[in-house]
């Protein structure tokens, strides 16, 4: 069938593989590297009671057959590896069928981790990397033209997660409207990056122009993605252009990177290079192709849906694979940021002049003097869901406790997690949690003290608690 592929898409689809893998290569290295405190055995929502409760159908997943953390730290290496193979080129240099099963490989093994992760893996682009990697089983590799209908079905997941951002901040909080949210973002952000302190000094005529600029990409320009050249490519550079603005602006760990990934498929690649003239595809590749459209079409519809409801949903999997999803983010936005601060004391006993002594974190404000740094698209996912948890203590029920357990006998798969332990030869004796409020200091404030962070009215979040 001659309107089944076409090599005209060749360079978006290199440009979207090579550079998906690399993403998947972040996600499977930044399981690897935390999940025993989080999720291993002995962590904080343990996997294997997670498999005992939820049944196989609704949170499918490798480990449901066994769990130990060798195993799941073999499946996060082994994904690591072959992401990285990936981006080498070794996809296009196997046959179709051994490209297919590579990135089918890759799939179910994320699928497994983000499947038990519970709420350590309840974001957005979690989901969305798994809608982008299961197209990626069945885009080809050089043994094959790309298929026209699936390079488009990426542009329907870039349109969704742009225009669904934008319709939830419409309808959400008033500061999208009048323009003035990021007066406040840039400041109570999730996780602030080095360069956030200076994109909220910005002048508040600038950040008007921000909000109304970001309506404009995320409201209008996706719509353009469905046009003819050259106006699909102007219109994924715009969406680039600004999630390359938000990388700067803020650590939203491989979110940005990965909307970018899915732009550049809309990207057109002839003023680059010439197509190279690539084969069409076997008769069995076509039928399977067929059938995965067929299937991604039809479980859009309630993503589509949600976009026309008034009771959008953010972030929203219909069913346990993954397939299609619905996405948005920031409907509402925080106009005073809290942190919750803990502390630990060698003391037998707590008095007025216990001393205490605080634990940092590698992205979580904490010491006021500490520029924020750049992590994304790595995600650290505890100093994220302590945020959260500042917001509202329901957000810690079901981890916050155990990870005060963990820092009172000094586990150290737990303390790996954190910047600094403040109580390296022996554990503390009490632990307690105050929730500061944080405001960035000002240009003069800056000055004077050297200063990143102003902090102030404490209140008691978890008051002194001890083993025994």
């Amino acid at each position: 069938m001659q309107w089944f592929s076409s090599s005209a898409y060749w360079f978006g689809r290199l440009v979207f593989q090579r550079s998906l893998a690399a993403v998947y290569l972040v996600a499977f290295l930044a399981a690897a590297l935390q999940f025993r405190a989080l999720i291993g055995e002995r962590g904080m929502l343990p996997v294997p009671a997670f498999v005992r409760r939820v049944p196989f159908r609704s949170a499918p997943s490798l480990f449901h057959l066994r769990y130990t953390d060798r195993l799941f730290a073999l499946c996060a290496w082994s994904g690591a590896v072959l992401a990285g193979a990936v981006v080498a080129g070794a996809a296009d240099a196997v046959p179709l069928w051994a490209a297919m099963v590579c990135w089918a490989v890759l799939w179910a093994l994320y699928l497994s981790i983000v499947n038990v992760g519970q709420t350590w893996y309840g974001f957005g682009w979690e989901s969305l990397l798994l809608e982008a990697g299961f197209l990626a089983v069945f885009l080809g590799n050089d043994d094959v033209a790309p298929p026209v209908i699936l390079m488009w079905l990426l542009r329907w997941v870039v349109f969704r997660v742009e225009f669904g951002a934008g319709l939830i901040k419409l309808r959400g909080d008033p500061c999208w409207r009048d323009l003035t949210c990021l007066y406040y973002h840039h400041e109570t952000q999730p996780m602030p990056g080095p360069l956030s302190w200076f994109f909220h000094h910005l002048p508040k005529p600038l950040h008007r122009a921000e909000v109304a600029a970001n309506h404009f990409v995320q409201l209008v320009v996706p719509v353009a993605l469905f046009t003819p050249q050259p106006v699909a490519s102007i219109a994924a550079c715009l969406i680039i252009c600004t999630q390359l603005w938000l990388v700067l602006s803020g650590n939203f760990a491989w979110l940005n990177w990965l909307t970018i990934v899915l732009a550049a498929a809309a990207l057109d690649g002839s003023p680059v290079a010439s197509p190279p003239p690539l084969p069409h595809p076997p008769l069995w590749y076509e039928i399977v192709v067929a059938m995965v459209a067929v299937l991604v079409l039809v479980l859009s519809y309630r993503p589509a849906r949600n976009l026309l409801s008034r009771g959008q949903r953010m972030n929203t999997t219909y069913e346990p694979l993954h397939l299609v999803n619905s996405y948005g983010a920031f409907g509402s936005i925080t106009r005073v940021r809290r942190e919750v601060v803990i502390e630990g004391t060698a003391d037998d006993s707590v008095t007025e002049r216990t001393v205490w002594r605080e634990y940092e974190f590698h992205g979580k404000p904490g010491d006021v003097r500490r520029l924020p740094r750049q992590f994304a698209p790595y995600h650290l996912r505890l100093d994220w869901l302590l945020w959260f948890l500042a917001l509202s203590p329901s957000y810690g029920y079901s981890w916050f406790s155990a990870f005060v357990e963990r820092l009172l006998v000094n586990d150290p798969d737990t303390l790996r997690l954190l910047r600094h332990n403040p109580f390296p030869d022996a554990p503390p004796v009490f632990i307690r949690a105050r929730s500061w409020r944080y405001r960035f200091t000002t240009w003069q404030e800056l000055r004077t003290t050297g200063a990143w962070w102003h902090r102030d009215a404490p209140r008691e979040f978890l008051p002194p608690t001890t083993l025994r």
